[in-house]
């Protein structure tokens, strides 16, 4: 099966990465722009892209503070995504894995440059916020035709 797998160093401890990810506080800085809480185990979380008109509910599947955690898109019954967080000297691998989509041919290839795209743009804005302490906007600049 064809997964999208994506990855970036950002120069920061694993532990500080790992708690930007689970912490919307920080990641509505860099990815989405609004959530209904922190990740933790066994919680259930609506995330809000508010610019695109668009929402997705993840159910949290594993979570191994500092060094991953796995949710299920689709209030639970969609494809899997699963963060890890690599500590290495000059600071974190941050990849991200997503599988369990199906369809068509053309509907795969679709949505994998698609999630391939969107976490990369996500995993740079948080390498920008982490790093430098730069607000990107990048994901909401993406598709700046599709704002509602």
């Amino acid at each position: 099966m064809p997964k999208v797998e994506v990855s970036t160093l950002i120069r920061r401890p694993a532990a500080d990465v790992f708690a930007a990810f689970a912490d919307p506080a920080t990641t509505t800085r860099f990815w989405f722009t609004k959530s209904s809480g922190p990740l933790a185990p066994g919680a259930t979380v609506r995330w809000e892209w508010e610019m695109y008109g668009v929402s997705d509910t993840v159910v949290v599947k594993e979570f191994e503070a500092p060094e991953r955690f796995v949710v299920a898109t689709g209030g639970g019954d969609g494809p899997t995504v699963e963060f890890r967080f690599t500590p290495r000297e000059e600071g974190t691998v941050v990849t991200v894995t997503e599988s369990g989509f199906g369809g068509t041919g053309d509907d795969v290839i679709d949505y994998v440059a698609g999630s391939t795209g969107g976490y990369t743009t996500a995993l740079c804005s948080a390498k920008a916020l982490l790093e430098h302490g730069i607000e990107l906007g990048a994901v909401r600049d993406k598709y700046p035709d599709n704002w509602v």
